[in-house]
């Protein structure tokens, strides 16, 4: 049986290759991000199984499957809330909840034994999986956030904002009185707490709101810039693997 790991924190994915092999199965590669995946998956025979986590450095795992036919058995590895675990469980070989407990480790490993081994496993509906995760009606989003400034805390709500954007490993918070605010996390940890039918992201760099984009320009590349209100530091460029998604999130 051949088994990859698709996780972005490698202590978190030498862990997990430690208890598979504990179970007497062979890991055949860690790795890390989108890119470093479809990297493998352009030069490397698809493996029977893959233990994935849904938020990689570089963006969601789903990515990977929007440009390649995965033909391999999955096992999600992630902190999704137990609710829509359920959902898309039904989709998947199984879920394993972090932090991973050996043995469910061992019972989803068993599952995949006894449904899949023997037959031919087709690429599943991510698209599927994925509107589940993001369906309004499972879940909250963040609608204010609390920025320290020096001694005192400053609350700025969602509906001031005008862009995230990320900097010298920095993640920033523009608002549309053109102010900056550091925020203490990742853009990959705040995409998935912003309601994805008003935020998109744009890019590595960029996550804007629908209400305050002003304009649209075509760019080099097969690429699109997007012209805000305020924020003037650096071009909204939108990367060209996103400019299909962003046309159909924009409607």
């Amino acid at each position: 049986m051949r088994i990859i790991i698709i996780e972005d924190e490698k202590p978190a994915a030498r862990l997990l290759q430690r208890k598979v092999e504990k179970l007497g199965l062979q890991v055949e590669s860690l790795l890390h991000s989108v890119e470093e995946a479809l990297q493998w998956f352009h030069s490397n025979e698809h493996p029977d199984l893959i233990f994935l986590d849904i938020q990689l450095s570089d963006g969601l795992s789903f990515e990977i499957f929007e440009q390649i036919e995965i033909k391999s058995a999955v096992i999600f590895t992630t902190a999704f809330d137990e609710y829509a675990l359920r959902a898309f469980k039904l989709n998947s070989i199984d879920y394993l909840l972090k932090p991973i407990d050996e043995d469910d480790l061992s019972m989803a490993i068993t599952k995949f034994k006894n449904q899949f081994q023997k037959s031919s496993i087709s690429s599943l509906d991510f698209e599927a999986i994925k509107r589940m995760l993001v369906n309004p009606n499972e879940r909250t989003y963040k609608q204010r956030f609390t920025i320290k400034i020096g001694e005192h805390l400053k609350m700025i709500s969602i509906e001031e904002v005008e862009c995230f954007y990320s900097e010298n490993k920095g993640t920033y918070l523009h608002t549309i009185d053109n102010r900056d605010y550091l925020l203490d996390i990742t853009l990959e940890q705040l995409e998935s707490e912003l309601n994805p039918k008003d935020f998109f992201r744009v890019s590595r760099k960029f996550i804007i709101p629908l209400r305050t984009i002003k304009d649209i320009v075509v760019y080099s590349n097969s690429r699109l810039k997007v012209i805000l209100p305020t924020y003037k530091a650096d071009e909204v460029i939108v990367s060209r693997e996103r400019v299909n998604d962003f046309k159909e999130w924009l409607g």
